[in-house]
């Protein structure tokens, strides 16, 4: 599966959505989403539920990984 990678640590939200919408305009295959903070965690995990996409949530460290699926 071909994954688009966003590097949303050290923004604030409503960046991480913004930067993680846009991914998912330009890719068919999913998105991962790397955070730093839970609100922005949360907010990319609403948006992509949202937007119909399964989203898995792994912690790594101080870090989030959200990966958004079809």
């Amino acid at each position: 599966m071909n994954l688009n990678q966003v590097d949303a640590r050290g923004r604030s939200c409503p960046e991480p959505v913004l930067l993680t919408k846009k991914a998912v305009e330009n890719c068919t295959g999913g998105v991962q989403v790397i955070v730093d903070n839970t609100t922005a965690r949360d907010n990319v995990t609403r948006f992509g539920k949202n937007a119909g996409y399964q989203v898995s949530v792994e912690k790594s460290g101080s870090d989030f990984i959200l990966t958004l699926t079809r």
